[in-house]
């Protein structure tokens, strides 16, 4: 349940560009009247009105979700709090330069955020921050906690230069970058965790 809540706001972006999409010339209204109360709402093309009408949603139910978090358990995780800031940053820029670059470097930051944060704190602090969150639930040598650490480094590394080429490198549309940052980031992020799974597995069986 935690996964799909967490899941939320991406899949709201989706939905967001979806609609829009369909209906671009009152996406484009609907921001411009939006964005013109702060005097911002002039000159946005009508290709630009999906994008931006799933950016104005992403910022809304992001923010609406660390409310729900903070009402609900009294405290908000700091990876949530970095979420938050960074799709108001790029999410802000590209409602105010009107350019789609700056949400589609949002994944890409904040994927780079996590491993740098998994790798210092491990390297510098002597803190491994995937044995903090799942000790409780499993048992394993110092050395597997160090490697599963560092896969996870490597993997938020990964799909952080991913989102790029597919965002830019490729000159692919920006539909197909949408449709990768719901289904093709969730299903590398399912394949590894199933993988990583039957790793582990060796270590979760009862000794006799």
């Amino acid at each position: 349940m935690k996964f799909f809540f967490d899941l939320l706001p991406v899949a709201l972006f989706f939905a967001a560009f979806k609609i829009s999409e369909a209906h671009a010339q009152a996406a484009a209204s609907l921001v411009s009247q939006v964005l013109g109360v702060v005097g911002l709402g002039a000159g946005i093309a009508v290709k630009q009105g999906p994008i931006m009408v799933a950016t104005l949603v992403v910022i809304l139910a992001t923010a609406l979700q660390i409310g729900w978090v903070r009402l609900r358990h009294g405290r908000v995780d700091k990876m949530l709090w970095l979420s938050l800031f960074l799709v108001v940053f790029f999410g802000g820029l590209t409602l105010i330069l009107h350019d789609e670059v700056f949400i589609k470097w949002k994944p890409t930051v904040l994927y780079w955020a996590f491993a740098a944060a998994l790798l210092v704190s491990e390297r510098l602090m002597n803190k491994n921050l995937i044995r903090n969150m799942l000790e409780a639930q499993m048992r394993l040598p110092e050395p597997v906690w160090r490697r599963l650490n560092l896969a996870w480094v490597g993997f938020f590394a990964l799909m952080g230069i991913l989102n790029l080429l597919i965002a830019f490198a490729f000159h692919l549309s920006t539909e197909v970058w949408v449709n990768f940052k719901l289904f093709g980031s969730m299903g590398l992020m399912l394949a590894f965790v199933v993988i990583q799974g039957m790793f582990l597995s060796k270590y979760l069986e009862e000794k006799p």
